[in-house]
């Protein structure tokens, strides 16, 4: 597999309460400033990409003239057969912006829907209703996408698993191709954290969380999604190659203000500032804040950490192959054992009995990813 490519477009229109993604009000003259800087550092770049992601912030909140920039100067790298996504807000895309995605190569769109419930979105700090979401999917299905993706947030203040049920069948009912499905986390610095801290909002209950992921599991599965990462739920063919690049721990280029990069073992992330950074590109200097050499031992836990979250696992061979140890040789006999009696990690085994070809997360494994992803570090 080839290597992927990420640029950050940090601009958003509010930021969300929930929300801990380096992201910066948007600036007209500051949007065209930075798209300029950006612009050059594509022309700058060697290589092919199987896939291309242009996330934010709200990559739609650019006009359709900067837009048209951007794409356009990618086109080098739009090739048949790529994987081209971008991000999208419902309050800021419409059909021209939609089409001119079409137009320049771009075969997947990803929608920051979050919730079809007005009163949810407006906890969530959201700046569009559910109405706008709903238009947002079928001006792109007008459009001419046949591979649209969909976020939601599960388990804010005041939602309920009734609730939640009725909004992931609501969901389910537009014939998206991949839906992502996010607990709401409470990250440091956001004012969701803040608000937590002083007792203003009322965290759910862990069980009442872990009951709304049960039944996404179980509901998008009867639907015909495959569970394929924690978070994520996709119909055949329709995985997102480019997160699945990131989850085989591959290559990677992010462009933009705390955008991060991996290349042969060495990871490096870029101030997380938008003037500095548009600075520091027109000084000559570099926009790189932190620079790591990975060990071979560390490349790999970090390898298994990220893999062990998709449906797939960690195939013995597979492991070996890419990373030169075995996974025995990454984590303490006794922490692996904890994770099978805890019942959260099972064998994958082939056609002989007894034959194990490796290991995966059990379904209540995915209810506690992040233990056992952090069991290999």
């Amino acid at each position: 597999m080839g290597k992927s490519l990420y640029i950050h477009i940090p601009f958003c229109k509010k930021k969300c309460s929930y929300c801990d993604f380096y992201s910066a009000i948007y600036d007209k003259n500051l949007a065209k400033s930075y798209v300029e800087v950006i612009l050059k550092q594509i022309e700058a770049l060697d290589g092919n990409f199987f896939s291309v992601y242009i996330g934010g912030g709200t990559p739609t909140v650019l006009s359709l003239g900067l837009l048209d920039k951007l794409l356009s100067g990618l086109s080098m790298y739009i090739k048949y057969n790529i994987e081209f996504t971008v991000e999208a807000n419902p309050e800021s895309v419409d059909i021209e912006k939609l089409r001119l995605f079409i137009d320049k190569g771009v075969n997947r769109i990803s929608i920051g829907c979050q919730s079809f419930d007005d009163r949810k979105l407006k906890t969530l700090g959201r700046i569009h209703g559910a109405r706008q979401g709903i238009e947002a999917i079928e001006l792109s299905k007008k459009a001419g996408f046949k591979n649209i993706s969909i976020d939601l947030i599960y388990g804010a203040p005041g939602e309920d698993l009734e609730l939640w049920q009725a909004e992931l069948q609501k969901a389910a009912g537009f014939n998206c191709q991949h839906v992502s499905c996010y607990s709401l986390s409470y990250e440091k610095d956001t004012p969701f954290y803040k608000m937590r801290e002083k007792k203003e909002i009322i965290v759910l209950e862990e069980d009442m969380v872990s009951d709304m992921f049960k039944y996404t599991m179980s509901y998008l599965a009867s639907k015909g999604f495959c569970h394929y990462e924690v978070s994520n739920f996709a119909m055949p063919g329709f995985e997102c190659r480019h997160n699945l690049n990131y989850w085989d721990n591959n290559s990677y280029v992010g462009i933009g203000p705390s955008a991060v990069s991996y290349m042969e073992g060495a990871r490096s992330e870029n101030v997380r500032d938008l003037r500095r950074y548009i600075d520091k590109y027109e000084k000559g200097e570099s926009v790189i804040e932190n620079r790591e050499n990975l060990s071979g031992i560390k490349m790999a836990r970090e390898t298994a950490a990220v893999r062990i979250r998709t449906h797939q696992g960690l195939d013995y061979k597979w492991f070996k192959d890419k990373t030169g140890f075995e996974i025995e040789d990454i984590t303490e006999k006794s922490c692996m054992e904890e994770l099978f009696k805890d019942n959260l990690l099972e064998y994958k085994t082939g056609k002989t009995a007894g034959e194990r070809l490796g290991i995966r997360l059990s379904e209540r494994g995915f209810l506690f990813s992040d233990t056992v992803s952090a069991a290999f570090l």
